[in-house]
């Protein structure tokens, strides 16, 4: 009976694992092929932003839509749905390689993502109320491999191939695995249960000042995360570096990142001041985008692992923070909810600002004084958030 209950949750884990696996590939493979793109189809660096920050507003726009597909198809069809969508957008990448044809699969990824991010969180926290921790913790990581292996052989891909359609599109069979486990797993329990851990009036987010520092602060954060994710390479590029190494860097950043985003969550569950969490993770942010003013190979490779090792730990933490301030489930789903929605739609803005921004200057000296003003501004936030926070 153990051995069964055991096998169950290694089927629903592994599935988690390759459902958050198709969760940044169809954006964060955009980063490395971003100059490219733009010189084979004549558009603008403010126009090739929109491939990344459109399915980012998307997952902002339509985070609010899982609660009511969730109630209308459950878990299992849900998700297979939105995974079939993700799969077939990205691979249609293969075959239609015009600049509107890229704008659409764009949306119709981040539309998929915004619905399945939310359920994924409630599956986990339905399925494992007791050990919520170590699979977010699974979760996080698969979102950062996904986001490292297709920041890594895209280039690749397109060396390989000599096409830079094929080398966008092949993330979309990542879906196959996926969607053959999720039905799988899916198979183990029925339709999602709510359970009330708090009988207190639910608080509305929308009308709640520390929800709106929370949001704010998770924007921040996710506008840093693809900032960098969609322009790192590029000033590498301008910095002299090929291809391949560009991507290389991109690559080293999330490694460094999924890494992290195993080991951090478990030393935050050891030491739980999140507060104290974030003025550390910042300051590490801030020396990245320091050393990058530098004009040295070596400065690229360790701002870009500064990078990762500040962004392992405040995803996470950004993820736990409307958690922490939540009295029931109710409060937990709807905060949660706006902070997700709310920040995801102000992160899609800044890779744009800095796309126009490069169109203007023609130089990348703009862009790594952003990111260091992003790290800046957490601090700010973090503050703003410290002192109404109940929980540190």
């Amino acid at each position: 009976m153990q051995q069964e209950k055991r096998w169950q949750a290694g089927v629903i884990i592994a599935a988690i694992f390759f459902v958050s696996l198709n969760l940044r590939p169809s954006i964060t493979s955009i980063g490395p092929l971003l100059n490219t793109i733009t010189k084979d189809l004549n558009i603008t660096n403010t126009q090739v932003s929109l491939l990344t920050s459109i399915p980012v507003f998307c997952m902002g726009l339509f985070a609010t839509l899982a609660v009511p597909v969730l109630r209308k198809f459950g878990y299992k069809w849900a998700i297979n749905l939105l995974i079939i969508a993700i799969g077939i957008s990205t691979c249609s990448r293969m075959y239609f390689g015009s600049y509107k044809a890229l704008i659409l699969t764009s949306f119709v990824a981040g539309f998929s993502i915004a619905i399945i991010s939310p359920m994924i969180n409630a599956f986990i926290k339905e399925r494992f109320s007791t050990k919520i921790e170590p699979v977010i913790g699974v979760y996080s990581f698969s979102m950062g491999a996904g986001a490292s292996l297709s920041a890594g052989f895209t280039s690749i891909f397109f060396q390989r191939f000599d096409s830079w359609q094929i080398a966008l599109g092949i993330w979309g069979f990542l879906s196959v695995p996926a969607l053959l486990l999720w039905t799988l797993s899916a198979r183990q329990k029925g339709r999602p249960t709510v359970r009330q851990i708090d009988t207190k009036e639910a608080r509305n987010p929308w009308k709640t000042k520390q929800a709106w520092k929370i949001l704010l602060f998770f924007g921040l954060q996710t506008s840093t995360f693809f900032s960098l994710t969609t322009w790192l390479s590029p000033v590498a590029q301008e910095q002299g570096f090929s291809l391949v190494t560009a991507a290389s860097v991109l690559t080293t950043m999330s490694i460094v990142q999924i890494i992290g985003n195993l080991i951090i969550p478990i030393l935050v569950n050891r030491f739980p001041n999140r507060i104290y969490w974030l003025y550390g993770l910042l300051m590490i942010g801030v020396c990245g985008g320091g050393v990058l003013l530098i004009n040295a190979d070596w400065a690229i490779w360790t701002g870009a692992v500064l990078f990762g090792v500040s962004l392992s730990g405040l995803f996470p933490i950004g993820l736990m923070l409307p958690l922490d301030e939540a009295r029931n489930n109710e409060e937990a789903s709807s905060w949660s909810s706006m902070v997700l929605s709310g920040g995801f739609m102000m992160s899609a803005i800044v890779p744009l600002l800095i796309g126009a921004a490069y169109d203007v200057t023609g130089t990348h000296d703009v862009s790594k004084r952003i990111f260091i003003s992003l790290f800046l501004l957490m601090f700010l936030a973090v503050y703003m958030v410290q002192a109404n926070k109940r929980h540190v």
